[in-house]
């Protein structure tokens, strides 16, 4: 298969992610998912991808749409790559297996969809609150626990950050 080919069937749409899950499942495969905007790929974000792939066999990544990154109110040049290079981007990497579009504010609906073993996040989030209106709050965390999943958080690398990289580029 040309890689081309192999890199565009990573990106997939909610009824295929299930479709695909239900199959790995199956084969008793452990789904990780998290999520975000991935707005211009750095090292820190690859360093998190592989940490969450090692939780697992098959990592989901949940992508921002466009819509949804302007909402977070990042600042109004946000974001600086569009959703399809953005999603062609994450799936290029080794450690992702699929990428899959939420529109929403947060991925609680793809979560639910997707019911993952583990679920990720930063470590500026923390896996033990579970009140829901805390910044610290991981959402679809409830789902998780739930059906006895883990809810996992991995230190973020220290000095990178898109906002950072762009302040950088600026200057």
């Amino acid at each position: 298969m040309l890689y081309h080919n192999k890199l565009s069937k990573k990106i997939v749409s909610p009824e295929q992610l299930q479709v695909a899950l239900n199959v790995l499942r199956f084969k008793d495969n452990k789904i990780v998912f998290t999520n975000g905007c991935f707005d211009i790929l750095h090292r820190g974000h690859v360093e998190y991808l592989a940490k969450s792939r090692d939780l697992g066999n098959v990592l989901v990544l949940g992508l921002n749409t466009d819509d949804s990154v302007r909402r977070q109110n990042k600042s109004p040049e946000r974001p600086i790559n569009n959703e399809e290079t953005r999603a062609t981007i994450v799936a290029a990497l080794e450690s992702v297996d699929y990428v899959v579009f939420f529109n929403e504010d947060t991925p609680y609906e793809l979560i639910k969809l997707i019911q993952p073993d583990v679920l990720v996040k930063g470590g500026d989030y923390d896996a033990n609150e579970t009140n829901s209106s805390s910044k610290k709050y991981i959402v679809g965390s409830d789902i998780v626990r739930a059906k006895g999943g883990q809810i996992v958080t991995i230190d973020l690398t220290a000095g990178f950050s898109t906002t950072g990289l762009i302040e950088k580029m600026k200057k």
